[in-house]
């Protein structure tokens, strides 16, 4: 596969690329091989007081378009991205590391996200209502409620963009992103596409730097209305409690846990298909990953082997070689951390089916790992392994798998695996995520409300909820006289 020459990145502010004011740059780096490939700009204050006034008169220009033309200017966004989604997924697969057929679905999906919310943006109604005075007319406006600050992760670094741009462009709020530096040049060239179909100077935004410098300087400033941030629940609290202290509403997108129960009368075929693809996408580095794999005793074992097979089935390499169907790790620290999380689950008992350890010594590779017989005390059934490594415990009862899923302090997303209309009303009912999968693989269309419950944040990225916090209410009564 031809590779596309990688760019280095700049920021972009009121619809001009330039470098950061003191002209420091951040390397990147190619998970599948360790090697350097770009630069990056690295902003400072003097930069973002720059890119804050241009959000600023952005959103005085943008929340004066008419619904319509701002869907028209997003759908020719959306079509340029289209266009661009083969030479963006290469870029996207040489900062990331995920297969290319992964990184242009995921433009594409990006594409498709933008044009939902270009539509649903036409549809923000307000309402008339009777008044208990006949010489008045009483109002409910929905407005934008202004320039937002956006803070996204490396994992999907077009998909993390677009759920937060489209919702904030279809309400006529301006969106400054403070997008990851390992993966820059595919949020740069998802933003180009914006600039590229007309939106008004300063309505979209691009910084790099130092990300606790920068939110600690955007979320208290009074140019900011809105925060939307993508990542690690502690991280997330940290800058919710930052938007709190400030009267910015927030939309929180956190660490998941998700459990996949496989009950007694599962399709297991079905069940390792759906499961184990949506495990091992973009190397389990998926706040939606499958996680912790609870399957009834009956099926254990044959569940095990088949989703053993399954994983070994996977074609490790760099994800623009020919074939690839698992890359590396997005950076060493992820190497580190799949260490330390099988050291801890064979020191608790468990038994590595498959993988459990690095592949080579150039870039990021880490082998799919099946576990099997792993006890409640293994950090991987407590906390996210964010990566490629799918931990299976046994169930005698129903109940007993929906008290263990819910038994951690993470509700993202989850995954059920039965043949009975009575256990999938149970589990609709009981397991306590935003998202719920029943026989299917995550299926995260934009007009689906795409967030989670308890410490995996609040808010929604999807559907028409997602537009809600990025307006606000205003209750206007007209009196004649």
């Amino acid at each position: 596969m031809t590779t596309t020459s990688y760019p280095d990145t700049r920021l972009l502010i009121d619809n001009e690329w330039s470098d950061a004011q003191s002209g420091k740059t951040l390397d990147v780096v190619n998970p599948a091989t360790g090697k350097t490939i770009g630069k990056v700009a690295h902003a400072g204050k003097v930069d973002l007081d720059r890119a804050l006034d241009a959000a600023q008169r952005g959103f005085e220009t943008w929340r004066r378009v008419p619904a319509d033309q701002r869907a028209a200017t997003m759908r020719k966004a959306a079509a340029l991205l289209r266009e661009r989604a083969a030479d963006i997924g290469r870029i996207l697969t040489q900062e990331q590391g995920k297969p290319f057929v992964e990184a242009r679905g995921e433009v594409l999906a990006g594409a498709d996200i933008i044009e939902w919310f270009a539509d649903e943006g036409r549809r923000v109604y307000g309402r008339i209502v009777p008044s208990r005075n006949l010489s008045a007319q009483q109002l409910v406006m929905k407005e934008p409620i202004g320039p937002v600050a956006a803070f996204t992760p490396w994992n999907f670094p077009i998909n993390q963009i677009v759920r937060k741009l489209g919702a904030a462009l279809a309400s006529g709020c301006s969106f400054l992103v403070k997008a990851p530096e390992e993966t820059p040049a595919s949020p740069a060239a998802l933003l180009q596409t914006f600039v590229d179909a007309g939106l008004p100077k300063g309505v979209v935004g691009l910084v790099f730097g130092d990300p606790a410098e920068i939110s600690s300087y955007l979320i208290p400033h009074p140019i900011i209305r809105k925060v939307t941030f993508t990542g690690s629940t502690p991280v997330g609290k940290q800058l919710a409690a930052m938007a709190g202290a400030h009267m910015k509403r927030a939309t929180m997108e956190l660490g998941g846990h998700a459990p996949v129960i496989v009950a007694e009368d599962a399709d297991v075929a079905l069940a390792v298909k759906a499961s184990g693809g949506a495990k091992f996408r973009n190397a389990g580095q998926v706040c939606i990953s499958p996680t912790r794999f609870l399957v009834h005793n009956s099926i254990r074992d044959e569940f095990a082997k088949a989703l053993v097979k399954h994983a070994e089935s996977l074609k490790l390499g760099d994800g623009l070689a020919e074939g690839t169907t698992l890359g590396p790790l997005a950076n060493a620290r992820r190497l580190t951390a799949m260490a330390k999380v099988l050291d801890n689950a064979r020191a608790t008992g468990a038994k590595v089916a498959t993988g459990g350890e690095r592949v080579g010594s150039d870039g990021n590779f880490f082998a799919p790992t099946v576990l099997t017989d792993v006890s409640l005390e293994a950090d991987v059934f407590n906390n996210e392994p964010f990566g490629p490594i799918a931990a299976i415990r046994g169930f005698d009862s129903l109940e007993e798998a929906i008290k263990e899923s819910n038994r951690l302090p993470y509700g993202l997303a989850g995954y059920a695996f039965t043949k009975s209309i009575k256990n999938a009303h149970l589990l609709a009912q009981q397991v306590e995520v935003g998202m719920l999968w029943i026989n299917q693989p995550a299926a995260p269309t934009p007009e689906m409300p795409f967030g989670g419950v308890k410490d995996s944040g609040y808010g929604s990225e999807g559907g028409p909820e997602a537009m809600e916090g990025y307006l606000v209410t205003k209750a206007v009564s007209i009196m004649a006289v």
